[in-house]
């Protein structure tokens, strides 16, 4: 599994992957999008062969493929685990400011 949390994304032509590291964006990438030549498209590109090459940092790179692919509407919406929602549960009071 990769660093990301996984996206699950869907092609033009019906098929689907989970996408979880740049590899797996870079693979994606290679699938069928609405517009290649879309800047978004382009930008993320771009970025995983600069995160590949270590001048640009692979966070970066995965957030700029999410953004493409979100703005082409080929990403599936995630809902959170049961388990981090329990998660959210029990550091809610932790972050929880008392105001005068």
């Amino acid at each position: 599994m990769g660093k990301h949390l996984p996206l699950k994304i869907t092609f033009l032509d019906g098929h689907s992957m989970l996408v979880s590291s740049l590899c797996d964006a870079e693979k994606a990438l290679a699938g069928e999008w609405r517009s290649k030549e879309a800047d978004v498209y382009k930008n993320a590109e771009r970025l995983i062969a600069a995160a590949k090459e270590g001048v640009c940092k692979p966070e970066v790179a995965f957030d700029a493929f999410k953004k493409a692919a979100r703005q082409q509407r080929l990403l599936h919406p995630t809902k959170r685990s049961s388990a981090l929602r329990m998660l959210d549960n029990l550091a809610a009071p932790l972050f929880k400011q008392d105001l005068p």
